[in-house]
């Protein structure tokens, strides 16, 4: 039997007999489904029963330069029969990983210089645990190895990169979290800043930091982890204050700064990193999803020069991957990186589609009855989901609001993300006006949906 002879029915019959899905209540599946995809180009995937769907997650927040790209996909089969695989272990190097490395210390902040290859946002976090760590080993302060992330954050779901999140239900499963991880306040100034305006907020959240070093002891920290703009999390964008205060406390007390690029990276905010478009520059930058635009698994982290000199007195650095710097995987980041120079995707995103994303998304939802706020910044899309807009009380959890929208978007033929008590986008950099308008238009509707099912329309 061959994959065309299967029809919908019989693959989704399979996919729940053998196969455990990531964040998934295996018992979803008793009433509904899964999904079945088959194929994409553009914005657009196609599942199983033909339907054309809108993708307005880009995959899981990476496919950057959109499906279908065939510059990727022949310099995945070039590479491939030039040289399918070789590692990178025993002093060893390939092309592809070579030039990627240049190309990396070139788009990224100034002083990140220096790359280690890994295989996943999660993989290169749990890089970013050794490697502070052994960096304060080799400079004298053992002491040091206390990570302060944020309640909501992620980093993750390895062991050590579910304990630098701050996800009370990754924590929860199997007592995930591990001794050495610490938490603050996350800068969501439309749920946890009211009577404050947004700068003043942003001061106090990033005012935390210092509490919580001063708490622990700044010769016992780390380092400070967080992403940009928070994923996962609901899309959550800081106010300016933030992440400049955040930074000056970290140089104040010799707290190393790590910026989560995971999601922000490769054009994603208007700017290749949302570092710059938050003016931080951090001292390690972990990167996946963007890097290849999820054609292959690949993830990097950037470090700068004076993490970089004491990994030279360190003697042997213990750590990496079979696949670190897999030469198919770099060859089809190189091409997809060529990509988005070639066709300005990130002056793209900056000047036009982002700005327009933004005020289209305000227009159709932001009035809307069950909308508390619209947030996010470039091709990054949060909408906050409120029972009632002047108290901003929030839903009964177990009223599955987000869930409920979301499965009328796709019924109407787009995919957004439910997460928590908001509806997340984060559409390929290659999205038109047009798909646009069709996202904030379905969203709208299946805004009235919920509303009409929970009597409130």
């Amino acid at each position: 039997m061959t994959r065309q002879d299967l029809n919908t029915e019989e693959w989704q019959r399979m996919d729940v007999a053998h196969h455990l899905h990531p964040f998934t209540d295996p018992r979803y599946f008793d009433n509904k489904p899964p999904l079945v995809v088959t194929r994409a180009d553009d914005v657009y995937v196609w599942d199983s029963a033909g339907r054309k769907i809108l993708d307005g997650m880009a995959g899981l927040w990476c496919v950057n330069v959109g499906y279908g790209r065939q510059e990727l996909i022949e310099a995945a089969n070039a590479q491939m029969q030039a040289l399918a695989y070789y590692n990178v272990f025993f002093q060893s190097a390939t092309p592809p990983q070579i030039e990627l490395s240049k190309v990396l210390s070139e788009v990224t902040p100034d002083g990140l210089d220096h790359i280690f290859f890994a295989n996943s946002g999660s993989e290169a976090n749990d890089t970013i645990v050794r490697m502070v760590r052994h960096f304060w080993e080799v400079e004298g302060q053992p002491e040091k190895q206390i990570f302060i992330g944020r309640k909501l954050g992620y980093h993750g779901s390895t062991v050590a990169a579910t304990s630098l999140g701050g996800m009370p239900a990754m924590h929860a499963m199997g007592k995930s979290l591990l001794p050495g991880f610490e938490h603050i306040v996350h800068p969501h100034w439309y749920l946890e800043g009211e009577g404050l305006d947004r700068d003043d907020f942003g001061l106090q959240a990033a005012r935390a930091l210092e509490d919580k070093i001063l708490e622990l002891g700044a010769d016992r920290v780390a380092a400070f982890i967080g992403e940009p703009i928070q994923g996962a999390g609901g899309v959550i964008d800081p106010p300016r204050t933030y992440w400049p205060e955040i930074e000056r406390i970290c140089r104040k007390y010799d707290v190393l700064l790590v910026a989560d690029e995971v999601i922000c990276g490769f054009g994603r905010t208007g700017e290749w990193f949302g570092s710059q478009t938050y003016g931080i520059t951090p001292d390690l930058m972990p990167m996946a999803k963007g890097l290849s635009s999820g054609y292959l698994p690949i993830a990097a982290v950037a470090y700068n020069a004076r993490v970089h000199q004491a990994m030279g007195k360190g003697g042997v650095f213990s750590h990496g991957y079979t696949y670190s710097g897999h030469p198919v995987a770099c060859a089809v980041a190189l091409a997809n990186i060529a990509l988005i120079k070639r066709e300005k995707l990130v002056d793209r995103v900056r000047d036009d589609v982002g700005p327009y994303f933004h005020k289209r998304l305000k227009a159709a939802v932001g009035e809307h009855p069950l909308v508390g706020e619209v947030r996010g910044h470039g091709l990054l899309a949060g909408v906050q989901l409120v029972k009632d807009r002047d108290s901003r009380q929030l839903f009964d959890i177990g009223l599955n609001v987000a869930t409920r929208v979301r499965d009328h978007c796709l019924e109407r033929g787009v995919i957004m993300r439910a997460v928590g008590q908001s509806m997340v986008a984060s559409p390929p950099l290659t999205i038109k006006h047009e798909h646009i308008d069709t996202m904030a238009d379905v969203l709208a509707q299946s805004l009235d949906a919920t509303a009409r099912e929970l009597g409130m329309a």
